[in-house]
C-alpha cells in the first residue's frame, strides 16, 4: 500500500516538474496565458510556469520566414492580363501582437500582398512592369508593413519571381524585340558605310592636296632652277663680253678678234654645207673679207660706245 502511494506521488511530481519547467529554444518565443489571460512571453532558455494555472498558448519562430504568395492575374493600365508570382519575407517582432492582433496573420499578409500587387500593377503599362520591378517590390513592402505593424510582424522585402503575359502578347513582344534588333543592326551597318565613305573622301582629299602641293613645289623648283640657269648664262655672257672687250684693248687684240670671227664664219659655212644635199657657195667669195671687216667694225663701235 505504501509502495503504491509512493509511485503515485513520484508520478505526480514528474508531471509537476514537466508542467513547471519550460525550455524555450533559441530564436523562439512562447506566449503564456494564466487562467485564460495573457501573462508573459517566454524567451530562449529555462523558464518556470505554474502548472494547471499557466499554459503555453502560442509558440512563435522569430527567424526570417519566406512566404510564397500564390500567383494571380493582374490587369495592367493598358488592359493586358499579366500573371504575377512573388515571394514575401517577414519576421515576427512582437509575439504578443502576433498572437492576439490577428486570427491568422499569415493569411492576412498574403491577402494584403495580393491586393496591393493588383493595385500597383493596375497603375502601370505592360512594358513598365518589366522595368519597374524594384518600384513594385518597394511599394508592396511599404503598404504591407504599415498594416502588419498591428500584427507584430515586420515585412522585410517582397520579390517578384515571375511575370507571365499571355502567349499572344509574348509573341508580339518577341517580334518587337527582333524588329528592334534588326533595326539597330541596319543602323549600325549604315553608320559603318557612312563612316567608310567619309574616310575614303577624306583620304582622297588629303591625297589631292598633298599631290597639288608637291606639283606646286616642283613647279616652283623648276622655275627657280630655270631662272638661276638664265641668270648664270646671262652673267657668263656678260663676263665673256667684258673679257673680250678688255682683250681687244690690248695690243693685237683686234687682230685676234678678226681671226676668231673668220674662223667662226668658216666653221659655220662648213657645217651649213654638210647638212644639205647640195653644196652652198656664196655668190661672191670676196665678200668674206668684207663680212669680217663689217663684224670688226661692229665690235669696234661697241668698244667705243662703252668708253663713252
Amino acid at each position: 500500500m505504501f509502495g503504491s502511494v509512493s509511485i503515485i506521488i513520484l508520478f505526480i511530481a514528474i508531471i509537476f516538474v514537466v508542467k513547471t519547467v519550460k525550455v524555450v529554444p533559441q530564436q523562439h518565443a512562447w506566449v503564456v496565458e494564466r487562467l485564460g489571460k495573457y501573462h508573459a512571453t517566454l524567451g530562449p532558455g529555462l523558464s518556470i510556469v505554474l502548472p494547471f494555472v499557466d499554459r503555453i498558448a502560442y509558440k512563435h519562430i522569430l527567424k526570417e520566414i519566406p512566404l510564397d504568395v500564390p500567383p494571380q492575374v493582374c490587369i495592367t493600365r493598358d488592359n493586358t492580363q499579366l500573371q504575377v508570382d512573388g515571394i514575401l519575407y517577414f519576421q515576427i517582432t512582437d509575439p504578443m501582437r502576433a498572437s492576439y492582433g490577428s486570427s491568422n496573420y499569415i493569411a492576412a499578409i498574403t491577402q494584403l500582398a495580393q491586393t496591393t500587387l493588383r493595385s500597383v500593377i493596375g497603375k502601370m503599362e505592360l512594358d513598365k512592369t518589366f522595368e519597374e520591378r524594384d518600384h513594385i517590390n518597394t511599394t508592396i513592402v511599404n503598404a504591407i508593413d504599415e498594416s502588419a505593424a498591428n500584427w507584430g510582424v515586420k515585412v522585410l522585402r517582397y520579390e517578384i519571381k515571375d511575370l507571365t503575359p499571355p502567349k499572344e502578347i509574348l509573341h508580339a513582344m518577341q517580334a518587337q524585340i527582333t524588329a528592334e534588333r534588326e533595326k539597330r543592326a541596319l543602323i549600325a551597318a549604315s553608320e559603318g558605310r557612312k563612316q567608310e565613305q567619309i574616310n575614303i573622301a577624306t583620304g582622297e582629299r588629303e591625297a589631292s592636296i598633298a599631290k597639288s602641293e608637291g606639283e606646286k613645289q616642283a613647279s616652283i623648283n623648276r622655275a627657280e632652277g630655270q631662272a638661276a640657269a638664265i641668270l648664270s648664262i646671262a652673267q657668263a655672257s656678260a663676263e665673256a663680253i667684258r673679257k673680250t672687250a678688255a682683250a681687244m684693248q690690248e695690243p693685237g687684240g683686234q687682230d685676234a678678234a678678226s681671226l676668231k670671227v673668220a674662223e667662226q664664219y668658216v666653221a659655220a659655212f662648213s657645217q651649213l654645207a654638210k647638212t644639205n644635199n647640195s653644196i652652198i657657195v656664196p655668190a661672191n667669195l670676196g665678200d668674206i673679207s668684207s663680212l669680217i671687216g663689217t663684224a670688226m667694225q661692229v665690235v669696234k663701235s661697241q668698244s667705243v660706245a662703252k668708253k663713252i
